[in-house]
């Protein structure tokens, strides 16, 4: 019975697919209904999204190009409604009044879209042994790589097809091709932006912060009375609200972008120097014992042992402040800042109502701090490559 429930999406997917191409759009001006068939593309496509969801629920893929062909073709079937809004349709139907048609193909793309991602995050159960082991990494790198991948580009699709045809004001929440277009036209404004919050502000804090915090943390680890003096102030300066912190930082090193790095190094500062010391803690009394029995002082053990167990904490703080760092830079922008920055041209954007560009400055800041998080991930993985929490990704 469980094995069979997974076909229940594609099948539901498939009847609603199906109905979809019979039942009315809407009406155009006339009063006269208008189907899928009167679009021919559109009504093709349509029709692939039904032949995949049957493929689907007939004979499940069970191996990775099958799964990754299902998604493509789910994805190429999603065209369909989008392809209809985009169309210059209201000379021939009234874009206010779809009916049961479009939004029976919604959702059963909305269904299809669960059954491909639900086959694509359990990639590496539903291949059955492969035939080698170069297949087998192949095949775990694209269930990693390819499920948030699908996943974003379902986002993006139901995104794009919501706004459109419930017409959400641009204000409110505009359209993903809105936003692209924004983002093209205003390119060389968010370049200078980028390079004046992510490459001057937020590189340096997080360097200066988390090098700080680490080297904090194994000086307190050091001396007992460091680590009862010191630690209650750094955990009491971590209190201290960002919006507290960040006009001060302004009066102190100016509007330019050492005070938004110095806020960024507040807020990095703790995370680092509290997983440098659960790190430095994890080696074993039988580890340490060791390495006396060799003769090794305090500072052999530390480099030999200690840091190296601590590395999994140290990359650990490292990603969660990558996130920090960006939040932090562009919420100091907000506070004073010269006439460039993500933050500033989100404020003064969102001021003159501009929101395109406001989202494409989001989209700019959301791509940089993932693809940071994701170098500090690959990182890790190639430093720390001997712990349990890696080997099981490999």
């Amino acid at each position: 019975m469980n094995a069979r429930r997974p076909a229940l999406l594609p099948a539901a997917a498939a009847l609603l697919g199906g109905l979809a191409l019979f039942l009315p759009l809407g009406h155009d001006p006339g009063g006269q209904a208008v189907h899928w068939s009167d679009h021919r593309l559109e009504f093709a496509l349509a029709g692939v999204g039904v032949l995949a969801a049957l493929w689907t629920c007939l004979r499940p893929p069970r191996s990775t190009a099958t799964v990754l062909g299902l998604s493509l073709v789910s994805l190429v079937a999603a065209l369909a409604p989008l392809l209809l809004l985009g169309r210059a349709v209201g000379a021939t139907l009234d874009s206010a009044s779809w009916r049961g048609g479009f939004w029976c193909e919604a959702l059963s793309l909305a269904l299809l879209a669960a059954a491909s991602l639900r086959r694509m995050a359990a990639l590496d159960l539903l291949a059955a042994a492969p035939s080698s082991a170069a297949g087998a990494r192949w095949g775990s790198a694209a269930a990693r790589s390819g499920t948030p991948l699908l996943f974003g580009a379902w986002v993006l699709v139901f995104w794009q097809l919501l706004t459109q045809a419930l017409e959400v004001p641009r204000v409110l929440l505009p359209s993903p091709s809105w936003v692209w277009q924004a983002l093209q036209s205003g390119w060389g404004v968010l370049a200078s932006d980028f390079s004046q919050t992510v490459l001057h502000s937020v590189l340096a804090g997080l360097a200066a912060g988390c090098g700080l915090g680490f080297v904090v943390g194994v000086l307190i680890d050091r001396s007992s009375f460091l680590q009862r003096g010191l630690l209650p102030l750094a955990a009491m300066a971590s209190t201290v609200p960002l919006v507290g912190v960040a006009p001060i930082m302004v009066m102190w090193f100016g509007f330019d972008w050492p005070s938004k790095a110095a806020v960024v190094v507040v807020m990095t500062f703790f995370p680092m120097l509290v997983n440098t010391l659960a790190g430095l803690h994890e080696s074993g009394h039988m580890e340490r014992d060791l390495m006396r029995s060799y003769g090794a002082g305090y500072w052999r053990t530390l480099a030999s042992l200690r840091i190296p167990v601590a590395l999994p904490f140290v990359f650990n703080a490292l990603k969660i402040n990558s996130t920090l760092a960006m939040i932090g830079a562009i919420v100091a922008e907000f506070f004073g800042s010269p006439t460039a920055g993500l933050g500033f041209r989100i404020s003064t954007e969102a001021a003159r109502l501009n929101m395109g560009l406001v989202w494409a400055a989001i989209l700019v800041a959301a791509v940089a701090g993932s693809m940071l998080y994701g170098v500090l991930g690959w990182i890790e993985r190639r430093v720390t490559f001997w712990h349990p929490s890696i080997r099981t990704l490999s």
